[in-house]
């Protein structure tokens, strides 16, 4: 992504990767999503086994989670059954490889700066 491009980025397109990020910013979020990640769906059950948070406090981070994407909830019989969802993470992918490339061509122009 060119300098230009990014500073081009829509408005919406900018605050929908910043509530993404914020969706990821708390632990408990992040462990969920890696659970998520395995493939299948899990219930609210299944997801607070082996874990101190009650029902209330799952159901709450996924409903941020789901609220940007991530995570998808689709009723199954009496209860829902949660599954990740990578597309909003392309966004994230494509911003983070951008800021990775600005960093890299920063370190390269300090070394050539530091050699000369």
């Amino acid at each position: 992504m060119s300098e230009k491009r990014s500073h081009s980025m829509s408005s919406t397109r900018r605050q929908t990767r910043a509530l993404v990020f914020f969706a990821l910013s708390d632990e408990t979020r992040l462990l969920l999503v890696a659970k998520l990640c395995a493939g299948r769906p899990y219930s609210i059950s299944q997801l607070t086994r082996g874990s101190q948070l009650t029902r209330q406090a799952i159901t709450k981070h996924l409903r941020v989670l789901e609220k940007v994407g991530i995570v998808r909830g689709v009723r199954a019989g009496r209860e829902s059954r949660f599954q990740f969802d990578p597309r909003p993470m392309d966004g994230i992918k494509e911003y983070l490889d951008f800021v990775a490339t600005q960093w890299d061509q920063a370190l390269a122009r300090l070394k050539s700066f530091v050699e000369n």
